[in-house]
């Protein structure tokens, strides 16, 4: 670690966070209209933008306000209308007929159980939990990350989302992740609830996106880890994952007996490799999507004054993930940089600060052995 000056960071952003309507006002990713000029919006996830559209008397269908012909033809999700609000577009496919083509958009899809929404209490929280997840999945796509539902039958592979409200007099519903489907405790969209949970649990964060980035992290380790190569490398950096699992979180729990800061991201990172890693990649997406939004909006942390640290290569030495180090210590380097900045920023506003968290060296080697397995989807999108 140096504090030397760092390469310039020239970035593109993987999933764009800024966008303009067609009459030029900026609008954001959960817009469903332009509040200037009140024209119908939609997010195109395979585009990555939010598009200003126009309807079609003539076949019901959406296209872009300003493409020509050729342009893309869109539905609105089905969800468009419920207490979700879903704003995202299902790209027309006349060729599966009307009775095959989708109507549900590339986020909707992978919901396999939701509130009962005809109970009024369940909509603002379930308002909340689709944005953040609906944020997740939009990331997820822009990275290229396989990101397909569960087949109808239940069969293996493939991704899904349970979202469970506890019932009085039944178990309390745990967040967590099972062969590919995640679960969410719908209390999580309670702001006092999930503070109340952190203080007690005396964590530095707990979002519902935090929540969705850390289960999916278990689902990408199965299709990213588990049966390739990188295995034996990801063993001898966060340790071996077939110690006993519901052991370890007990010992977990029990109390942390060592200074976890010098090799894990959080407390709870270091109760399984498993939660490691689920840990680790939840902060990469955290890093690429922060910097992503700061890009979008013209924000470079090039130009930020700040002695914040500054990592070089000898910090990867032993980390056992081959690729693009240069790349990724630049994005990391200008990631320190942003967030000095947003943490006095956070300060000024007498709140937490923004990002809470030390990178040690070996934390350093995590996140680039997570980004090493993610960095060869994104070059083939």
């Amino acid at each position: 670690m140096s504090l030397s000056p760092a390469p310039a960071f020239s970035h593109h952003p993987s999933t764009a966070r800024a966008y303009r309507c067609v009459c030029g006002a900026q609008v954001f990713f959960r817009n469903s209209a332009c509040l200037q000029c009140g024209r119908a919006l939609g997010f195109d996830p395979w585009l990555g933008q939010v598009l200003a559209i126009e309807p079609e008397t003539e076949t019901g269908l959406w296209h872009a306000a300003e493409a020509g012909g050729e342009s893309r033809r869109y539905r609105r999700c089905d969800q468009s209308d419920s207490p979700s609000l879903c704003n995202w577009l299902v790209v027309d496919r006349p060729e599966l007929g009307p009775a095959q083509a989708p109507c549900s958009c590339a986020a909707c899809r992978l919901n396999r159980t939701i509130p009962d929404l005809r109970l009024s209490q369940n909509h603002e929280p379930w308002r909340k939990v689709e944005l953040a997840r609906r944020r997740l999945v939009s990331q997820l796509i822009g990275l290229g990350l396989p990101v397909e539902p569960r087949s109808p039958d239940g069969g293996n592979g493939g991704l899904a989302f349970d979202t469970l409200a506890s019932m009085q007099g039944q178990p309390l519903v745990m967040t967590g992740h099972l062969m590919g489907v995640v679960t969410l405790n719908l209390a999580e969209a309670d702001d006092a609830y999930r503070e109340r949970i952190r203080t007690s649990m005396n964590e530095p964060y707990r979002t519902l996106l935090g929540h969705y980035r850390h289960e999916v992290g278990h689902y990408y380790w199965d299709r990213l880890v588990r049966f390739d190569q990188s295995l034996w490398d990801f063993r001898a950096l966060f340790g071996d994952e077939r110690q006993d699992y519901g052991a370890a979180l007990q010992r977990h729990y029990q109390g942390v007996q060592f200074d976890w800061r010098q090799s894990h991201i959080t407390s709870y990172a270091c109760s399984h490799p498993w939660e490691d890693w689920a840990e680790t990649w939840a902060h990469y997406l955290h890093m690429r999507d922060t910097l992503d939004t700061a890009v979008s909006f013209g924000l470079s942390p090039d130009r930020f004054d700040v002695d914040a640290a500054q990592y070089d290569t000898a910090v990867l030495q032993g980390g056992g993930a081959p690729g693009d180090p240069e790349g990724f210590l630049t994005m990391l380097n200008a990631w320190t940089r942003l967030t000095g900045v947003l943490n006095e920023l956070s300060r000024s506003m007498g709140l937490q600060d923004f990002y809470p968290f030390e990178l040690s060296q070996t934390v350093v080697r995590k996140l680039h052995f997570v980004h090493a397995r993610v960095a060869p989807f994104e070059r083939q999108g």
